[in-house]
């Protein structure tokens, strides 16, 4: 069942070619911290091009629970009036972030060394996601955590009276997990240190040194160590969000599939912390080309143009790339069923534990497909079958994954038959348009 109703039967079919603009959401990424920086703020930031996503406006409320003003215009600017760092009001209300890890881990750790208290839970697909990977570190700040076995929302949070700075090493390549940590270290004295062995997106080290804190990003033998002074006057901002990266997969991935494609995705956001994706489909063969590249509110930008390649062909996919990738692996799949040969990749053990077990359910979809797939605890291998050989024809399960839920839509755009999910709702999560975009490009979807 969709996360907000009934399940929404959805079917892709092949399509003619996609030709035009795609113009797809703004950054989610770079949308959730716009908002939690802004009520962190004192004054007003405002914010235009704010991915309206369900994820994101469950940010947004609850950014209101805690004390901030935020409203939205009609011509879709939004205004967040802050409390400033530590200023958070105790929310009279459960915090339900609905299908957001990323919103949920980040608002966990701005409220973490505040002294208020706030439970925490989600739908069905978020309370089965593991926390303690957020709480732990949160705990040495002095936050106390009472929630479900397995560290599972619902989870009630009691943050510090008298937080203290932390030293941190992050067990697993985590932009959630490091951002939660220094959203904490914002409202604790002294300095608050993260170490990354492998780097993750720098979206919140960016976007904290832009609204005024003091920041630095060294890196050493150790990895990349990031330093935060704590207990900051952030400073309100004007924020231009960049397209999201991740989004653009979708339209950009269907174009090197679908014969005589041509299409233009604006404006996306290519922090070289999210653009691998883009490299692994040139290193495939991929006809895909960056147009007006440039720097938008100290984030790179680029045009990007995708065409049909009816040669793509399998690689080893680096797995140093994973963290800069890790969203895109269920469409990247997808276009290494379309390929010649084998497309390995390693490195993938955090695909396991997102909405839901990523390899896990792409395999099995893949699969009934008549995709050979062999998979581990942190890999796995697509054996393409080249252009014009995947048959299609079965029904997907999406496990409440917006991601799954596209990437088999994207796939039933070149299959011999089509495709059909169980459930298409929750793609409102993050990319509610999709289907007016693909559809106005010439993709077949419909809903059943």
């Amino acid at each position: 069942m969709s996360s907000h109703g009934d399940p929404i039967q959805m079917q892709s079919k092949a399509s003619g070619p996609l030709q035009g603009t795609a113009h797809v959401p703004g950054d989610k990424s770079i949308s959730h911290r716009s908002l939690i920086l802004g009520a962190l703020s004192v004054g007003e930031t405002t914010i235009k091009g704010l991915l309206e996503g369900q994820d994101v406006l469950d940010t947004a409320k609850a950014m209101q629970a805690f004390g901030a003003q935020v409203e939205r215009d009609d011509d879709g600017t939004w205004h967040v009036n802050g409390v400033g760092v530590g200023g958070f009001a105790e929310p009279d209300q459960v915090i339900d972030c609905g299908n957001s890890g990323t919103g949920v881990r980040l608002i966990m750790g701005a409220m973490a060394t505040s002294p208020i208290s706030a439970t925490f839970t989600g739908d069905a697909s978020l309370n089965k996601r593991p926390m303690a990977r957020v709480t732990d570190p949160l705990a040495l700040f002095g936050c106390q955590t009472v929630g479900r076995s397995e560290g599972r929302l619902p989870m009630t949070l009691v943050g510090a009276d008298d937080p203290v700075p932390v030293n941190y090493t992050v067990p697993v390549p985590s932009a959630q997990v490091k951002s939660a940590v220094l959203f904490a270290g914002l409202n604790a004295p002294g300095q608050t240190i993260v170490i990354e062995k492998e780097a993750t997106r720098d979206h919140t080290e960016r976007m904290f040194a832009g609204f005024g804190a003091e920041i630095t990003t060294e890196e050493t033998n150790e990895g990349r160590v990031i330093t935060l002074t704590g207990q900051p006057e952030l400073t309100p901002q004007h924020i231009e969000v960049p397209r999201d990266p991740s989004s653009a997969a979708f339209p950009v991935c269907a174009a090197l599939i679908v014969p005589g494609s041509d299409v233009l995705v604006p404006n996306i956001g290519l922090n070289p912390t999210r653009a691998g994706l883009y490299f692994t489909l040139r290193d495939m063969g991929a006809d895909l080309t960056f147009e007006n590249e440039r720097e938008e509110g100290g984030e790179p930008v680029a045009d990007l143009r995708a065409r049909f390649s009816p040669d793509l062909v399998g690689i080893e996919v680096p797995a140093h790339r994973a963290a800069s990738m890790i969203d895109e692996y269920p469409v990247l799949s997808v276009v290494a069923s379309f390929a010649k040969g084998e497309t390995h990749m390693p490195g993938v053990k955090e695909l396991r534990v997102k909405e839901s077990d990523r390899i896990a359910a792409m395999a099995d979809g893949l699969r009934a497909a008549g995709v050979t797939i062999d998979d581990g605890p942190d890999w796995w291998t697509v054996h393409g079958l080249g252009h014009g050989n995947v048959r299609g024809g079965m029904t997907a399960a999406t496990h409440l994954d917006h991601r799954i839920a596209m990437s088999f839509l994207v796939m039933g755009m070149a299959t011999q038959q089509p495709v059909t999910l169980d459930d298409g709702g929750p793609i409102a999560t993050s990319f509610p348009i999709f289907e007016t975009l693909m559809g106005d490009m010439g993709a077949h979807i419909e809903r059943l």
